[in-house]
């Protein structure tokens, strides 16, 4: 499963000094405006907490993490209305995609999320058509020097945790998604650096592609993500090492 941590790792190293930042932060900005839904306080509010310190690490500017989080908590009036919207589909090589959105719009990200997959020889499933092929898991990638596993599973073990494994990226965890809190404040209460914690809608059975056949996929996965309202895509494919080491030498 981490082989799309590392990916998303690659992506992010690649996209962060380039033209494509205006793009991050306005993905940024609706993250933390929807976590500021559930309270507007970074230090009582785990998810807003980590959404503001991913904005930062990002060098989004502090005014527009302000005005994100006041739209979210209702004190500006100035802004749209987002939503969460979940779309389903197939892509290439018929790998089920799960395409999480959030947008002020319906009509034109579901017409942008149509045609991106439609142009790549996919296309926009309905509701459920996808979704009994995944399982809604919380996630967690753990980063920082020195981290103990022994320590870091211990707590995770005691606090839900499905599986808990090191990879290249970390310490990632996974637990069922209604564990989500118990197992974010654990872990917080323990010092440890959260880089990554969501809820991910993991595939059941991962399929295996050529690569070249992995690769089409995932440009097309990339192409998905592009788009405004999409902040994020889950597929239901394995990504081997393979897979990564020619995205890692993709200009």
């Amino acid at each position: 499963m981490s082989g799309h941590s590392h990916w998303a790792t690659i992506k992010r190293k690649k996209g962060a000094g380039d033209a494509k930042r205006g793009q991050v932060f306005t993905k940024l900005a609706k993250e933390i405006t929807m976590a500021a839904r559930e309270g507007g306080d970074p230090n009582m509010n785990f998810k807003l907490r980590l959404a503001v310190d991913k904005a930062r690490e990002s060098n989004m500017p502090k005014d527009s993490i302000e005005r994100a989080i006041k739209r979210g908590t209702g004190e500006s009036k100035d802004g749209a209305v987002f939503e969460d919207v979940m779309y389903e589909g197939y892509g290439p090589k018929g790998v089920a995609l799960m395409v999480e959105c959030v947008t002020e719009n319906r009509n034109r990200t579901v017409a942008d999320v149509r045609h991106a997959l439609s142009r790549a020889g996919g296309n926009l499933g309905e509701a459920g058509s996808v979704a009994w092929q995944f399982s809604r898991k919380a996630y967690f990638l753990l980063t920082g020097d020195n981290l103990d596993f022994d320590k870091i599973f211990e707590i995770a073990l005691e606090n839900g945790a499905d599986d808990v494994e090191q990879s290249e990226d970390g310490i990632e965890i996974y637990a069922e998604a209604d564990a989500y809190k118990m197992m974010s404040d654990a872990l917080f209460a323990a010092g440890l650096h959260i880089q990554e914690a969501q809820i991910r809608m993991i595939p059941n059975q991962p399929i295996d592609l050529p690569l070249d056949d992995t690769l089409q996929v995932l440009r097309v996965i990339d192409a998905l993500e592009e788009l405004d309202d999409v902040q994020q895509v889950y597929h239901n494919m394995n990504i081997s090492d393979e897979a990564i080491a020619a995205l890692e030498n993709e200009e």
